[in-house]
């Protein structure tokens, strides 16, 4: 669900190169690439594990219509200056950049598979880290798009700092009166625009688990998030 949701967040409209960084088995870059077809899709992942579902995923007949337009590249996104050049992760190439990072306490490193640690819990300076990898590969005036917990957002907006600016935030709520438990950011690299809080996004109707049909259309890659 929430790599669905980070996908609506890139517009149907777009157009040229998108990362995904920290892309996992690659759901949110193969669904903007489903949804959006000029988009060039490109998922970064440290885990070989990971890399390997995100190309059975691609190889599936399903996606047969994707693979000319995404690739999957091994890489650590966290890796500065030549290293990252050399990993792929090019200065000023994309025009939108996604992310998905984990973003647990790092207490949360319970589970003794090392694979799925590092999948959901957030390492310290993780957002900095990311996010001037963003910078440094997104183009001037592009677009970042990133889901975290709301606990995260001063860390997000720390690192944005003077490499993003135009920041809209929308909280995600499973319900009215509910704390939100998911915050969407989106951001522009260059821009000096005020921060916006945006209406909140409600998951459920009343009592229901189903989803809203808002919600529903945006998982299923109907539409984009309204802007």
């Amino acid at each position: 669900m929430d790599a669905m949701l980070l996908a609506a967040m890139v517009p149907g409209s777009a157009k040229g190169h998108l990362a995904d960084l920290g892309a996992g088995a690659g759901a949110a870059g193969l669904a903007a690439s489903s949804r959006v077809g000029a988009l060039q899709v490109t998922l970064f992942e440290r885990s070989a594990m990971m890399a390997d579902f995100a190309r059975r995923s691609l190889a599936l007949e399903q996606n047969r219509h994707l693979r000319d337009r995404v690739d999957i590249v091994e890489a650590d996104v966290t890796l500065t200056g030549r290293a990252r050049v050399a990993a792929g992760l090019k200065d000023d190439a994309f025009e939108h950049v996604v992310m998905n990072p984990p973003f647990n306490p790092e207490a949360d490193r319970q589970t003794p598979d090392r694979i799925k640690a590092e999948a959901h819990a957030m390492p310290t300076g993780l957002f900095e880290n990311w996010i001037r990898t963003a910078c440094a590969i997104a183009k001037p005036g592009g677009q970042l798009s990133l889901i975290a917990r709301p606990v995260s957002i001063g860390d997000v907006i720390a690192a944005c700092g003077r490499r993003f600016g135009g920041l809209q935030v929308t909280p995600i709520h499973p319900r009215v009166g509910e704390p939100a438990i998911r915050i969407l950011v989106t951001a522009i690299k260059g821009s000096r625009a005020s921060l916006i809080l945006r209406s909140p996004l409600v998951m459920h109707e009343g009592e229901s688990h189903a989803f809203s049909p808002a919600v529903d259309a945006l998982n299923n890659g109907l539409c984009d998030y309204p802007r």
